[in-house]
């Protein structure tokens, strides 16, 4: 066991596709035993994040610890430790929801009472118990998804992996997903995933904000929702759509973005809500009406990588 309570581990880690950087010099501690989220939209370098946790591509420079171990120099002993589920779909078609659990547990070694008492349990967990002799090309999104946790989890890992597990599934199915993740945590398991879903980060323990295959800003969802220094504001006007295109190019709003039939806007310290509203009414755009608001995590997303943007930008010759 890491006796600093981390299951994973990274230093500087790095990893290039010839010309392009896919990840920045990434540092990231997982403490034992919660939720972690990698949280970003398209191409932010979540999926290459995973892989380089599961040994499964070498990095560029740096260094991965899991489970108190290297990754690079110890992989058959990390990986014995870990489930990984990947996004596209990896069990057999063909195969019934029980023959693939077979499958799996064989691969794994698990065999005789020990296989047939966790097949039970996981699918009484996933509640996948009625579906047990279909086949696996028959069942639903959602239902496909448990069934490749279920074979990720039949070796007992220490820590799960999951790359955007419920990409696609429907909200059901997600609710019920995340029912069986905190039901996996409660019995000890590190879950780290990946997502886009700004509600799914919300319910993590901690989360990683990636864009451009760096980590903005990590640490708790409520930490990083007011961590931005500016006033978040909710605008409503009669056309929404046109007057963020006026507040974008103002230089004393970090960001605005349209949420709803408002705009939910981020005022620098040295701007005035009261100077905004009178210059969207003077373009013709009233009534105004302002209000302070509780940011989302979606919103300081949104804020964080404005800054980013404009930090780029600045430095940019």
């Amino acid at each position: 066991m890491n006796g600093d309570g981390l299951m994973v581990r990274t230093s500087g880690l790095t990893r290039r596709f010839g010309d392009i950087l896919a990840l920045d010099r990434l540092n990231l501690e997982v403490r034992r035993g919660e939720v972690f989220g990698i949280v970003g939209p398209d191409g932010a370098g979540k999926t290459t994040t995973l892989r380089l946790l599961c040994g499964l591509i070498d990095p560029s420079e740096g260094e991965v610890q899991v489970a108190g171990r290297d990754v690079a120099k110890r992989f058959a002993e990390v990986r014995d430790r870990i489930g990984y589920m990947p996004q596209q779909f990896g069990q057999y078609l063909d195969l019934t929801v029980e023959e693939n659990m077979r499958f799996f547990a064989d691969l794994y070694g698990i065999v005789g009472p020990d296989r047939d008492a966790l097949e039970r349990r996981l699918l009484e967990m996933t509640r996948m118990a009625p579906f047990r002799n279909r086949r696996a090309g028959q069942l639903s999104g959602g239902m496909k998804q448990k069934l490749a946790l279920m074979c990720a989890l039949l070796h007992r890992p220490e820590a799960l992996f999951l790359d955007e597990p419920t990409n696609g599934v429907d909200p059901v199915s997600r609710r019920d997903f995340w029912t069986i993740l905190y039901q996996l945590v409660q019995d000890g398991l590190t879950v780290v995933l990946s997502t886009a879903y700004l509600d799914e980060a919300e319910r993590c323990n901690r989360v990683a904000l990636m864009y451009q295959g760096r980590v903005i800003r990590q640490g708790p969802p409520d930490e990083l929702r007011s961590s931005i220094e500016a006033d978040a504001q909710e605008i409503r006007c009669a056309d929404a759509r046109a007057a963020r295109d006026l507040l974008r190019g103002r230089p004393d709003i970090l960001a605005a973005e349209t949420a709803g039939a408002g705009i939910h806007i981020f005022v620098k310290p040295e701007g005035s809500i009261d100077a905004i509203v009178g210059a969207l009414e003077q373009a013709g755009h009233g009534p105004v009406e302002a209000a302070r608001i509780q940011p989302s995590l979606e919103d300081a997303f949104i804020a964080l990588v404005r800054t980013e943007q404009s930090a780029a930008a600045e430095a940019t010759p």
